[in-house]
């Protein structure tokens, strides 16, 4: 992400070239025996970021806003609507925090003073909200000191938006000093705006802190875990690797803000909480409210990847804080806690458990090594401070894991003086992956499908690692998830399918949004508190991902490849374990085109199955409403001999499958 850079990028206008009369007829040749290259598994991935409140209050499937009050005002979140804080001797009770300053990592807890067990309440509000399915079951735990005895019982409801009680449990709080308590309850109703309300038996005071509650219903049916809904989208498409945690977040505004990713492993309640560096960057939608408690952290992000079949790819602070912001530098004299915490991180994942990162990791469930082989050094930063740091990182990385890939960046932009130069330098240095981002409008991307095309097979290769087209402008709230944005990107990914020689892994950014606390738009998947759909361009990457093939071939029109003529963009693989030959076709023009494919070499089975991604108008999205309106529709095809003969709709993403003799 760019966080404050607001550029004009004009609308493209009309796709045509001209109007056809008749549907424009083309001919393209396939030689299906001969492999230009390999396909990488991890050509097409996911890249998440903790923006858009993707992780509390989305893939993180904890409701309740903070639940250890350690939020910089710390009851946000938490109401007392009965409690009279300007006449005290009215008040039913009031809830106040106190700060234990030798806890560094969770100093605050809430102490509760009841003076009227049938007036006082603490509502806390969610994440806009609590979605609750009815029937389903959900599970709270708490922390309570009960030090006079005389509460004598904790009460837990789900209340609707007219307070109507719609599921209700209990906690006796039977110690005086600090205990763990659980309970489980069942919802009455399915309500996406429930709030939790607690209220007591007895009077006196009484100590809480993690308030926390999650659905029996994860992923995987871990405790405490992740939404299943949105964890299901992101398996579905297949993932080669999942980048984590961003972004901007790796660097944050300043180097005391930055992503630590040794404060989100170990116990959940010892996490320190943080400030998410999105919560005020965008005045068109502030969220003050937006904080990071990394129940979802680095261990986490690699038990995901493992569960969607990904290569972990985590991404790690060079010392710099987002340029964009402070531009906060670490000096290279003190570099190496940043470069420890780097080798440290290869450790805990790849190291046996003998070791004492790798034993961290062992204690917390996970004896086997995730397998690591990816690590990125800085996010987006640019010019010759980051080159300097870079090569203090490459230099102690490859001194100890010599076969650990490092992933480099060249900048925020696709071109200018910061790429150029990174690039040079990166070059000089022989660096092994670039990261390159780009948010343009959707005629850039059609008009650069050829962008790899000349990149220099002996340099350094390319991670595509931020990109959506931009339906008004980069950092636009009026940006939106339209077709023609999402086919203009499926163009593009045919570029760098045919030179996945040198393209060697992409992904789209950013991956997900809260339908009502998004900072940054357009997003690959939106979510509610209830739901989560896949936007056109989330179908887009899918249909690439789940048919990247093993084995890139050529197609070409005349000899020559195919990269717009007449509004035609192409690239053919080969599926090496499926045995199949995957042509994908994007046609951008607002007619309908004949294509007749040749296809030389391998013998080829007449039946095989074509899949069409269409929508008639531009501007045509998926939404809660109508959450399959661009997606896939699959159906047989015959092979004619050894052509191909099929129709493309106007506005289209097709791929044929045919299997091999």
């Amino acid at each position: 992400m760019k966080p404050n850079l607001i550029t004009k990028i004009t609308l493209c206008g009309l796709l045509l070239n001209g109007i056809y009369t008749h549907a424009q007829q083309t001919n393209l040749e396939v030689n299906t025996s001969k492999t230009i290259t390999k396909i990488q598994p991890t050509m097409y991935g996911v890249f998440f970021e903790d923006i858009n409140f993707a992780a509390d209050g989305g893939l993180y499937a904890e409701m309740v806003k903070n639940r250890s009050f350690e939020f910089e005002t710390p009851l946000m979140g938490w109401t007392q609507p009965n409690s009279d804080t300007h006449s005290f001797n009215k008040q039913s009770g009031i809830a106040t925090t106190i700060k234990v300053l030798e806890n560094k990592t969770n100093p605050n807890f809430c102490r509760v003073l009841i003076n009227d067990d049938k007036g006082f309440e603490m509502i806390n509000e969610g994440f806009r909200g609590m979605g609750i399915k009815k029937e389903a079951q959900y599970n709270l735990s708490l922390k309570a000191a009960n030090p006079s005895g005389n509460i004598k019982k904790i009460i837990i409801q789900f209340i609707g938006k007219d307070k109507k009680i719609l599921g209700e449990t209990s906690i006796t709080p039977t110690a005086k000093d600090w205990q763990n308590y659980t309970a489980a309850f069942t919802a009455t109703q399915t309500e996406a705006k429930a709030q939790l309300k607690i209220t007591f038996q007895g009077t006196g005071t009484i100590d809480l802190d993690m308030i926390s509650l999650f659905p029996e219903d994860t992923w995987n049916h871990r405790k405490n875990g992740l939404r299943k809904d949105i964890v299901q989208l992101l398996y579905d498409m297949k993932p080669g690797f999942l980048r984590f945690p961003g972004g901007c977040i790796v660097e944050g505004r300043t180097l005391a803000q930055r992503y630590q990713w040794k404060k989100t492993v170990g116990d959940v309640d010892k996490r320190e909480t943080l400030i998410n560096r999105w919560n005020t960057e965008f005045a068109h939608k502030p969220a003050p409210d937006y904080f990071q408690t990394f129940g979802l952290g680095f261990y986490e992000y690699f038990q995901l990847s493992e569960d969607i079949g990904a290569a972990p790819l985590p991404i790690l602070s060079c010392g710099m804080a987002c340029q964009f912001n402070t531009g906060e530098l670490v000096p290279l004299a003190e570099l190496d806690p940043y470069v420890q915490d780097a080798l440290d991180l290869i450790e805990f994942a790849n190291g046996d458990t003998t070791t004492p990162w790798g034993k961290v990791r062992a204690d917390m469930g996970h004896p086997k090594p995730f397998n690591l082989k990816h690590i990125g050094v800085g996010n987006e930063q640019w010019g010759p401070q980051y080159i300097e740091r870079f090569k203090v990182f490459e230099k102690a990385i490859k001194d100890k894991y010599p076969t650990m890939i490092i992933v480099s960046g060249a900048g925020p932009f696709p071109d200018g003086d910061y790429f150029d130069y990174g690039m040079q330098e990166l070059k000089k240095l022989n660096a092994e992956i670039v990261d390159e981002h780009y948010y343009k409008n959707p005629k850039w991307f059609r008009d650069n499908v050829t962008r790899y095309d000349n990149y220099d097979r002996k340099g350094p290769k390319v991670f595509a690692g931020e990109y959506a087209a931009q339906s008004v402008a980069i950092a636009s709230p009026d940006n939106k998830n339209n077709w023609e944005c999402a086919f203009s990107e499926a163009a593009f990914m045919t570029g760098l399918e045919r030179n996945a020689e040198v393209v060697y892994l992409t992904s789209y950014a950013p991956l997900m949004a809260h339908a009502e606390a998004w900072q940054w738009t357009p997003d690959m998947i939106w979510f509610n508190n209830l739901e989560a759909y896949g936007s056109a361009n989330y179908q887009v990457q899918k249909l690439f991902a789940n048919n990247k093939g093993t084995d890139l071939l050529a197609i070409t029109k005349d000899g020559k490849p195919v990269i717009g003529q007449n509004d035609l963009f192409a690239s053919v693989v080969k599926d090496a374990t499926t045995k199949e030959v995957i042509i994908k076709l994007v046609n951008t023009a607002a007619t309908a085109q004949e294509v007749t494919i040749d296809l030389k070499g391998s013998k080829l089975q007449s039946k095989g199955t074509v899949i069409t991604l269409t929508s008639p108008n531009l501007d045509d999205e998926n939404s809660f409403a109508n959450p399959k309106k661009i997606s896939p529709t699959e159906s047989p095809f015959l092979l004619k001999g050894s052509k191909a003969q099929t129709s493309l709709p106007a506005y289209s993403v097709t791929v044929l499958k045919l299997k091999m003799k």
